[in-house]
């Protein structure tokens, strides 16, 4: 196996520096704007990022313009790691979060778009600090975009290499052969959709300041608000919260069906299959919810007020379609603790968090396609037993699917539930409850943002002890990097240089 090209991979690093340090900035002509005392600290923060970012570019600048499978994934997962590293600047200059653990796992968590926070009382921080940290979850999902859409497909895994050349679906390839170019086209997407987020809640009664956090984090599906009641903070404006709604339905899509909107092509949209299953479990499983929140479950015993500005029936509607969108696109934005809506929705809402949004979006989970293709493949296995000499392909969007991504799937199924178990196992030995365990790993695994127990949608993660939110941080990282992109990295065989 030949040597890694590591100047190539220190090279990338400094770019990522580079791009860090220049969001930074951004951050700083906010807190400079506000007024809010601590612009001096996050420019620090970002001249440090950038002269560290240049610094590494120019000591490599004559690298090997060749970049190979296994640079591929130390250059994926060690970027998630700088990116978090320098993140966690302004946190700890501005002495907003003065412990690096602390300020490691909300950076990683703002990156991965989980959206779980160690805060307690948001509205107090610098705006240029809140800024940041919704800064964050737009650049997480801007890598999370070239990442599902071209890399991760090139390096064999990942939910988007079912839509590789010898697979049926939107492909990455079709959409444009240039990563560079397809990339370019999906981020005009994702900041169109951010542009026009902000100006509809801007429309509907927020600040701008809040209408432009709260589109960073609903289009990476991150979930961080500048409001200690997240989106509840607005439950007496529906309409500020049917335009989150709708924002995270598309944010849920395939960025690639996205485009094909763009370019008129609705009817790829309404005849694929991942869609419309996507779209059957968001509003089945909103209508089993406001039907029991509506009927049985009591509204009143949640600590998040409630007004019933439309009538008893919208607000469970909403509620319950927001709070369902919320959790299968791992948004994590919360208008309602949905853990005190019966023990019923609480097991539905628990399942919720294992499904995820589409492949080729920002959200996290195992994804729609991949329980898709699971079903049918357990469909075709029954009718296997009865037929055993018949030729029973799966079938994505009328075309059969290759055995090997079947494999595939159902490997990345079995880790990703052994990885759920061994992460809750770990939490229960340090000390965490049977539901908060539980519910915690999968929701960092998931990139969910809240869980249940000590970790519910009302609650933050400052309780846990430090060594479980950096066993957390750890869960987030190999959940947004599907897996198998970081674990390879622990195996023995991936370092030898033969």
């Amino acid at each position: 196996m030949p040597k890694l090209n590591y100047k190539i991979i220190f090279h990338l690093m400094g770019l990522l520096l580079l791009f860090n340090g220049g969001f930074m900035m951004i951050s700083a002509l906010v807190s400079f704007i506000t007024k809010d005392g601590v612009a001096l600290q996050i420019t620090a923060s970002g001249l440090l990022a950038l002269f560290a970012g240049m610094l590494l570019m120019f000591v490599t600048r004559d690298h090997k313009k060749e970049i190979k499978k296994r640079e591929g994934y130390i250059v994926v997962t060690f970027g998630w790691l700088f990116m978090s590293l320098s993140g966690m600047l302004p946190y700890l200059v501005t002495d907003a979060i003065p412990s690096v653990t602390d300020a490691f796992f909300e950076t990683i968590s703002g990156y991965t778009t989980t959206g779980a926070t160690i805060l307690t009382d948001i509205e107090s921080l610098p705006k240029g600090v809140l800024f940041w940290r919704s800064t964050t979850h737009w650049i997480g999902g801007m890598g999370i975009i070239v990442l599902a859409i071209a890399i991760l497909p090139l390096l064999g895994i990942g939910g988007m290499q079912l839509f590789a050349a010898e697979a049926p679906g939107p492909s990455a390839d079709k959409l444009h052969p240039r990563i560079t170019d397809t990339a370019k086209r999906l981020w005009l997407i994702y900041f169109g959709f951010t542009a026009a987020e902000t100006i509809a809640l801007k429309l509907a009664g927020m600040s701008f300041f809040d209408a432009i956090n709260h589109a960073m984090s609903t289009l990476s599906t991150g979930g961080f608000s500048t409001k200690n009641a997240s989106v509840a903070y607005w439950n007496d404006t529906p309409l500020i919260q049917y335009i989150i709604i709708f924002f995270m339905l598309l944010a849920g899509m395939n960025f690639v069906l996205s485009y094909f909107a763009f370019k008129g092509k609705v009817q790829k949209i309404i005849k694929d299959d991942e869609f419309r299953l996507y779209m059957t479990f968001v509003f089945g499983f909103t209508i089993i919810t406001a039907l029991v929140v509506y009927f049985r479950a009591d509204v009143s015993a949640s600590s998040i007020d409630h007004p019933m500005v439309l009538g008893a029936g919208e607000s469970a509607f909403r509620h319950g379609l927001f709070q369902v969108l919320a959790v299968i696109t791992t948004t994590g934005f919360v208008t309602a603790d949905f853990t005190m809506w019966t023990p019923f929705l609480t097991v539905i809402f628990f399942g919720l968090m294992f499904l995820g949004g589409s492949a080729g979006s920002t959200s996290g989970g195992i994804k729609v396609v991949r329980h898709l293709l699971t079903i049918r493949n357990a469909l075709i296995e029954f009718k296997r037993t009865l037929h055993p000499n018949a030729i029973l392909p799966v079938r994505y969007n009328t075309r059969s699917v290759d055995r090997t991504i079947i494999f595939n799937i159902l490997a990345f199924f079995i880790l990703y539930m052994l990885s759920w178990i061994i992460g809750a196992s770990v939490l229960g030995a340090m000390g965490l409850d049977f539901k908060t365990a539980l519910g915690g790993a999968a929701s960092a695994l998931g990139n969910v943002g809240p869980a249940f127990g000590e970790l519910s949608p009302v609650d933050s993660y400052n309780g846990l002890p430090s060594q479980g939110k950096w066993w957390l941080a750890f869960l987030m990282l190999i959940g947004r990097l599907e897996l198998f992109t970081v674990l390879i990295l622990l195996t023995p065989f991936f370092w030898r240089n033969r």
